[in-house]
């Protein structure tokens, strides 16, 4: 049986490296269903959707446990005329090179050498991470799969067809971001059960092979990838999906991130589904859809139509759906909008020795990416933006903890550990800082805007919320009661906040922040909307 290669330091130290850099940068990193992944020594391949470039690359080697039986060496898979630090982060993590026929003028390219290593790899016992959409894109629907992973298990297994009993996995990974550029948003990594091939199981994998074969195991990599994320012909679905979620669940982090991920992806389906032009199959052929069907169809894209309106109008009065959903007395509004106010100026004041620190950091991070997005459509830049954060952050910031240890050198052992201490405790005040100012903000608007034009939108919010639940129970089969029934599954989950004492009591968490919704990041704004793609 395949042992699997042994795990080497610079694994280990790169591995704890992009562990670092993504805490910092990501509020919270939900990692679902890691029990799946095959133990070492068994070959596997791992395959993932694509939507964050190397981001996406240190999150999987992060994701599978380092202290558990499942940690193994992964060898990932790169382009060979990418910028030379990615390079460098590639090779040390045990890596081989991809020819991309784009790269060489769109000529032949030969990577036989490369996928015999893999293959190699992959009897000896290690896993093999690829992506197999081919390339990373800032988009909404996840791109038809290459078939490079089946061809790969069709290979494998052919060349070990004399040992019937020999098993690869190939294990799907769905990688969902809630807004994948923005510092201290949340991720959702979610596994999913491992799909197991053996020579005498799957001779139709075996060579010479039925290319049909090939294709339907792509299709069913595809489906499986796509059924744990939202994926969508479009954001403005999925900003109506998320909506549509939040007003049949109003539960913010209460709910799991993974439980909240699946709600909105069932509204997502709902919504594409009314909007996709469907075709009944019969036994006399191809049909046009019944009227029921029709009536049903219309009812959900004016339902979408009806959602993206509200949500336009209040995020152009600049408040969140909640504040609606619960509207308070206008004292009551005045005496929050000072305690949060006060809350928010106290919190600047201790935070700003460290933000003096953090300052190179986003000067650095700013330039960098303001530059890069000039280079091209947002379809193939925005995708990289959290990389180019990530790592002219982790630069900038290794820049200012060697500045001052430089400058303190009699007493360079405490600044060494005190410097990064007050960099995150900064930064986590500074989180509840913004929090604080967003309440400050959305309460002041709350009482511009008045109580007739409040009274309207509560009413129209009514309207919506009846419809909303209307479609989760009677057409999508959700729980009729979603507020006690998502508070009462899923058990304890990173950033997931369960009764009133553990709500009071994480506030001061130093590891990290207690969000009340899954939505939130590190700006002065809800972030609802999303660039046009070009």
């Amino acid at each position: 049986m395949p042992q699997g290669s042994p795990t080497s330091w610079s694994y280990f130290f790169v591995r704890c490296l992009f562990k670092f850099v993504l805490k910092i940068f990501y509020g919270t990193i939900v990692v679902e269903n890691a029990d799946l992944i095959p133990a070492k020594g068994q070959p596997c391949i791992v395959c993932a959707n694509h939507s964050n470039s190397l981001t996406d690359a240190l999150l999987l080697v992060t994701a599978i446990p380092s202290k558990t039986e499942h940690a193994k060496t992964h060898r990932q898979v790169y382009s060979v005329r990418e910028e030379d630090v990615h390079q460098l982060a590639h090779r040390i993590r045990g890596t081989v090179p991809i020819k991309r026929p784009k790269d060489f003028g769109n000529g032949q390219v030969d990577n036989s050498e490369v996928m015999l290593k893999l293959m190699e790899a992959l009897e000896e016992g290690d896993a093999v991470c690829l992506f197999p959409e081919g390339m990373s894109r800032y988009h909404p629907t996840i791109a038809p799969l290459k078939t490079g992973v089946a061809r790969i298990v069709s290979d494998v297994l052919s060349r070990n067809r004399e040992q019937p009993d020999f098993e690869i996995s190939v294990l799907t990974c769905s990688i969902t971001y809630m807004h994948r550029q923005h510092w201290r948003s949340d991720v959702l990594v979610t596994f999913h059960e491992p799909i197991k091939f053996r020579p005498k199981d799957n001779p139709e994998l075996l060579a010479p092979i039925d290319y049909s074969n090939i294709r339907a195991l792509t299709a069913r990599l595809h489906q499986q990838i796509s059924s744990g994320t939202l994926d969508a012909p479009s954001w403005r679905l999925i900003r109506n999906a998320k909506l549509a979620a939040r007003m049949y669940a109003p539960l913010g982090t209460t709910m799991s991130l993974g439980d909240y991920v699946r709600v909105v992806r069932t509204f997502l389906e709902a919504f594409k589904l009314a909007e996709a032009s469907r075709v009944e199959s019969s036994s006399e052929g191809e049909t046009m859809p019944s009227e029921q069907t029709i009536r049903e169809d219309g009812k959900i894209i004016q339902l979408g139509n009806d959602l993206q309106k509200y949500q336009d109008l209040i995020a152009s009065s600049g408040i969140k759906d909640d504040r609606v959903r619960k509207p308070l007395p206008r004292h009551v509004m005045v005496f929050r909008i000072v305690v949060r106010l006060s809350w928010t100026i106290f919190l600047v004041t201790i935070s700003l020795p460290g933000l003096l620190l953090w300052l190179p950091v986003l000067i650095t991070t700013v330039i960098a990416v303001s530059r890069f997005k000039r280079t091209g459509p947002i379809w193939d830049t925005w995708d990289e933006i959290a990389q180019y954060k990530l790592i002219y952050g982790l630069i900038s910031g290794v820049c200012v903890w060697v500045t001052a240890i430089l400058l303190s050198l009699p007493v360079a052992p405490l600044t060494a550990v005190v410097v990064p201490v007050g960099m995150w405790m900064s930064l986590r005040w500074t989180e509840d800082a913004v929090s604080a100012f967003r309440a400050v903000a959305a309460l002041s608007r709350l009482l511009l805007i008045g109580r007739p034009r409040l009274d309207a939108l509560l009413a129209l919010r009514a309207s919506l919320h009846a419809r909303v639940m209307e479609l989760a129970v009677q057409t999508l089969g959700l729980q009729a009661d979603p507020e006690q029934y998502f508070a009462e599954i899923g058990g304890r989950q990173k950033g997931r906040v369960q009764g009133r004492w553990e709500s009071k009591a994480k506030y001061f968490s130093v590891r990290r922040r207690r969000k009340r919704d899954w939505n939130e990041t590190l700006r002065l704004y809800d972030q609802v909307d999303y660039p046009e793609v070009d």
